[in-house]
């Protein structure tokens, strides 16, 4: 069973606030005209309202749009709730991201013989006992794929089931892409293959499917359209990312640049300290206004866990490069956009030893610095590296892994 919570930022608003409920309301990270809509409400949806517009193209769209600046603390907070619900009603529920969970119901056929019933006893809880402003889509389905696929055909407050006796009609009425995951390159290279229709990629032979795909990811395909399960295991970090968009505000201020890269440094140190792991390779990325992108990948001489560790090796690397190359330096007021990311990881407790260092009193530090921050607040301890006279960069979420959150709070 596969649990979808419809415009899951805006309707956590409108849950929060009666005056927004019924009216379009648009979620942005910043409200600015050149802001990003991040979360439309089911009602911004209906007018038009798409996730990543341009907050002056929404607001020309829909004029009585309501912007509001994101709470990532409450959308947080709801998370948990919802999550609390579902785990009511089985062991394996596998948050898939802030607003979607799995739920392995595979040792429940004597406890639940009708999962309809079930689906929506779960609405209903959902909105008894967390709110009822808060709406989600429902799939059911022999395995995690084709039961998100089934939350993706009813929108909003849906609830499909997907069995083997109607999966060809509901494939029937798709496209390549109306698939979770097949995105336009991967549809042109099944077309190439002679593959056109969901239909045909289900019947499709394996070995067919891997020779159209290059990799083991045709097998996956075959197995995903005929019920057998990839999906639902709860893989580990491969790795962690942090990165903003830079507004032109932004941009005048080169100080502001520089701490924010700071900010995404210490960022994933939270992340890996949470995780208990160092990383071995940290890659920047830099976009600039005129469409060109500095991106390299560093290699760490030891796994690292510290953000200002990862500073000082993002900051060499930029030094030799404007060195070398003569140039500008890289962070200047053409940015758009900056990212930071590390992967290799290592379990921390398997980083060796030195002679010189003592690594598991700077582990024991961190990890007490990050507890004290999640029960005071972020702001109550600070590096100071982090120092500056405005905050570069504010608390933000995206609807990608929830790892980090249910570490904290088991």
């Amino acid at each position: 069973m596969f649990v979808d919570m419809n415009s899951f930022f805006a309707s956590c608003e409108q849950q929060m606030n009666y005056y927004l409920r019924g009216r379009p309301v648009g979620v942005c990270v910043y409200t600015g005209e050149n802001g990003c809509v991040i979360a439309p409400s089911i009602e911004a949806k209906q007018r038009g309202v798409k996730t990543g517009m341009r907050l002056r193209e929404a607001m020309q769209l829909c004029p009585e749009l309501v912007p509001l600046e994101s709470r990532p603390e409450r959308y947080r907070e709801f998370h948990i709730r919802i999550m609390e619900v579902l785990r009511r009603y089985a062991e394996e529920v596998i948050p898939k991201s802030i607003d979607e969970a799995v739920m392995d119901l595979r040792t429940y056929k004597l406890v639940y013989p009708d999962l309809i019933v079930l689906a929506r006893q779960i609405k209903k809880d959902i909105r008894e006992q967390v709110g009822e402003w808060l709406r989600c889509s429902i799939g059911i389905a022999p395995n995690a794929f084709l039961a998100k696929l089934g939350t993706e055909l009813q929108k909003p407050d849906g609830l499909v089931m997907i069995t083997p006796e109607n999966i060809d009609q509901v494939l029937a009425g798709l496209s390549l892409t109306d698939l979770p995951g097949i995105g336009e390159r991967m549809a042109q290279r099944l077309r190439k293959g002679g593959i056109h229709t969901p239909l045909e990629l289900r019947h499709a032979s394996p070995y067919h499917l891997r020779r159209v795909c290059q990799s083991i990811v045709g097998l996956h395909w075959h197995y995903r359209l005929n019920f057998a399960e990839v999906d639902i295991m709860d893989h580990p970090y491969k790795t962690m990312q942090a990165m903003r968009q830079i507004s032109a505000a932004q941009r005048q201020r080169i100080q502001s640049l520089h701490d924010l890269l700071v900010a995404l440094c210490m960022t994933l140190e939270r992340r890996m300290v949470s995780q208990k792991v160092c990383c071995r390779e940290v890659a920047v990325q830099f976009t600039y206004t005129y469409t060109r992108q500095w991106h390299q990948v560093i290699r760490l001489p030891k796994p690292v866990q510290e953000g200002t560790w990862l500073l000082q090796a993002i900051r060499q690397r930029m030094e030799h490069f404007v060195r070398t190359h003569h140039c500008e330096p890289l962070i200047n007021d053409q940015l758009t956009a900056m990212g930071v990311s590390v992967s290799d990881f290592v379990p921390e407790e398997l980083v060796p030893l030195s002679l010189f260092e003592e690594p598991l009193r700077r582990q024991n530090l961190l990890r007490a610095v990050y507890d004290i921050k999640d029960r005071f607040g972020p702001d109550k301890l600070i590096k100071a590296v982090e120092l500056s006279d405005v905050q570069p960069m504010k608390d933000a979420i995206g609807f990608g892994s929830v790892k980090d959150l249910h570490a904290r709070k088991t």
